[in-house]
């Protein structure tokens, strides 16, 4: 008898909670971003933004220094976190979903069925019926919008009731999607304008606008201005994250909450000449600011202070992660290409035999890109270019390609191959 989609769920969440016992599983709060780039946040070195709570949660854990969304856009790289699977596979993108997409267990769902009260409030972004998914006991959607006024203030509220409505015996798991940064930079308190009302960022490095901007170049007329505006939304989102630590402080339950931190995608805030992640230009860019995201991890008493992790993760780790963190299996089908980096997380060595790899992928549109901890190649229409090759080390601007350049040749040659097997297998 065939099983139905809750039942599959149910049994893919079992086995390893049984091996697990009495252990007590951790609360899980997962502060989810849109468009937030690692380098806006000064605990990846940004010198001008101001983001003090984000700074303090990564100095009370480990932050991942090279964690990469699979996607430049935030969509499918939103899906590709959520479901553990490659934009290829989901197929979700721009609101647009396949309906085998329907089928797909996202974390909510393993949790859930695992006995995790579920919470959601925020920004969802992906398709929806408009009725909670299934999954989810507690649903506050908030719309978006330039008239939409202080959204990330009222998504707080949200995320501070459900947590109210937590009981001590029950694990729970909240996700708290913020529009933060997006493209809408109006409508938050004028507190926040003040603070960069007179700030020039000289040390973006932002540049003029490039003759391939597509997508947000509107914001490039005055880079500027338009930055001052981002600071202040990426800065009343900084103020969010203090007010959802802080409750669950209030809660007394810190010390058995993992807080995870991240961004659907990155934001290119007027380097390279560009706004936005990957459609900010013509053709597709994955310029290290579209696909290089914070991934901040904070759980007292087990993930250590001041730290930072320097093994290449992706969007497609975090579900495994969180499941292992939780106790909670993970199905064999569809294959993922993520492996959970817990270890990495509380400082454990991986098994001799079976050593973190060393690689990542990204996918959207007709442009995909391999890279390694030193070069990355972006290979578009399938080899028919326009191609790149960076390398990083020498060259962390990605302002030289080198993937016509005869000594490269080989390094450009490998990358493309295991792009392609990473095609061939997750599509």
């Amino acid at each position: 008898m065939p099983l139905s989609r809750r039942a599959f769920v149910a049994a893919a969440a079992t086995p390893l909670l049984a091996q697990r016992g009495a252990v007590r599983r951790p609360n899980l709060l997962l502060i989810l971003a849109d468009n937030l780039a690692a380098h806006a946040l000064g605990c990846y070195g940004n010198q001008e933004i101001r983001t003090p709570n984000i700074d303090l949660l990564a100095r009370g854990g480990t932050r991942f220094s090279l964690h990469y969304s699979v996607s430049p856009a935030s969509t499918p790289g939103r899906a590709s976190l959520l479901t553990g699977l490659t934009p290829r596979q989901h197929a979700i993108d721009d609101g647009q979903a396949p309906a085998r997409a329907a089928q797909l267990p996202f974390l909510h769902e393993l949790l859930a069925a695992a006995g995790y009260a579920c919470g959601f409030a925020g920004h969802w972004g992906l398709p929806s019926p408009g009725a909670p998914p299934q999954g989810f006991s507690f649903w506050r959607p908030v719309e978006d919008g330039p008239a939409a006024g202080f959204v990330s203030g009222r998504i707080t509220e949200h995320a501070i009731e459900f947590l109210e409505k937590q009981k001590p015996q029950q694990p729970f798991f909240l996700l708290a999607s913020y529009p933060e940064p997006g493209s809408h930079y109006r409508g938050r308190p004028e507190k926040y304008y003040d603070l960069y009302a007179a700030a020039q960022f000289t040390t973006v490095n932002w540049q003029p606008a490039a003759v391939n901007a597509a997508e947000g170049k509107e914001f490039l007329e005055d880079i500027v201005a338009s930055l001052r505006l981002c600071a202040a939304a990426i800065t009343a989102f900084d103020d969010q994250v203090r007010a959802l630590v802080s409750a669950v402080d209030k809660m007394g339950r810190r010390d058995d909450t993992l807080i995870v931190l991240t961004s659907c995608c990155g934001h290119l805030m007027g380097r390279h000449g560009l706004w936005g992640a990957g459609r900010a230009s013509n053709p597709i860019n994955m310029f290290e600011e579209s696909v290089r995201t914070p991934m901040i991890w904070n759980w007292p008493l087990h993930v250590p202070v001041e730290a930072a992790r320097p093994e290449i993760v992706d969007s497609c780790d975090l579900l495994p992660a969180l499941c292992e963190a939780a106790g909670v299996s993970v199905p064999e089908a569809p294959v993922r290409p993520g492996r959970s980096y817990l270890l990495s997380a509380l400082n454990k060595p991986y098994p001799p035999k079976d050593p973190w790899r060393s690689l990542t992928f990204g996918h959207l549109g007709d442009t995909e890109m391999a890279r390694d901890l030193r070069y990355k190649v972006v290979i578009r229409s399938q080899g028919q270019g326009p191609n790149e090759l960076y390398d990083l080390r020498r060259d962390p601007g990605e302002t030289d390609n080198e993937f016509d350049t005869g000594e490269y040749v080989t390094v450009a040659e490998a990358l493309s191959r295991q792009l392609a097997e990473w095609r061939k297998r997750y599509s």
